[in-house]
């Protein structure tokens, strides 16, 4: 049973995700939160395994109490709720490495895989954040862009046709269906991949690929070893 912590200032969106969250038959919600403060009080007091923040919240907002949590219950992945608008946020959440980020207007499922991806030691980034992320960037130096080659060279054909899905913000059972591969066979490859980049999550990753401009793999990519 994944035993998460919700903090939203928001009854009824507390509610709202709780329900969603619950209707998954290996979810709980053990503790709620109404401000980034009590989020990091009760996270260290429940030891949930996910701790589910909304990025705007009173006394403490949702980054403080990912730096919080950082220094207080490590172990504790965080995944953080989002909306459009709040990008130089979703820049710094990067930087503390937090397991991931969805919309807080994502479907259902959507937020569900989220929970699990962090439960699992996997990263998950909402595929419309992946492109806001993206979009905000500017074009990148030659040497920043030799540099990303270099190192994507490290992998293997399957490997960069992984990346580059990863890149446009897929799901691992997505890239398995775009790829004709299992879901377990593409979390294993993500794992891979960023042992060999040394990225700590998905974000990084797909980071280089935008500075190498690789190209997503077309049809022909499901035959490649």
């Amino acid at each position: 049973m994944v035993r998460v912590l919700l903090a939203d200032d928001e009854p009824l969106i507390r509610a709202g995700i709780r329900t969603v969250l619950e209707s998954a038959a290996d979810i709980t919600v053990v503790a709620e939160a109404t401000n980034g403060r009590a989020a990091v009080d009760k996270a260290v007091r429940y030891r949930p395994d996910v701790v589910l923040l909304d990025i705007k919240m009173p006394v403490l907002d949702g980054l403080g109490a990912v730096e919080e949590l950082r220094r207080q219950a490590p172990e504790v992945p965080v995944v953080l709720l989002t909306s459009f608008g709040a990008e130089p946020n979703v820049l710094r959440a990067v930087q503390h490495r937090v397991a991931g980020f969805v919309l807080k207007n994502c479907t259902p499922d959507e937020l569900i895989r989220a929970v699990r991806a962090a439960h699992e030691g996997d990263a998950y980034l909402s595929p419309a954040v992946t492109r806001l992320l993206l979009g905000m960037l500017t074009p990148v130096a030659v040497e920043r862009r030799r540099d990303a080659a270099d190192r994507l060279a490290a992998l293997s054909p399957r490997e960069s046709d992984v990346l580059a899905l990863v890149a446009e913000g897929l799901s691992n059972a997505e890239i398995g269906r775009r790829l004709a591969m299992s879901e377990a066979s593409i979390k294993t490859y993500v794992s891979r991949i960023l042992t060999k980049l040394d990225c700590t999550n998905r974000v990084q990753a797909a980071l280089l690929v935008r500075d190498a401009e690789v190209p997503a793999p077309g049809p022909g990519a499901r035959t490649r070893p």
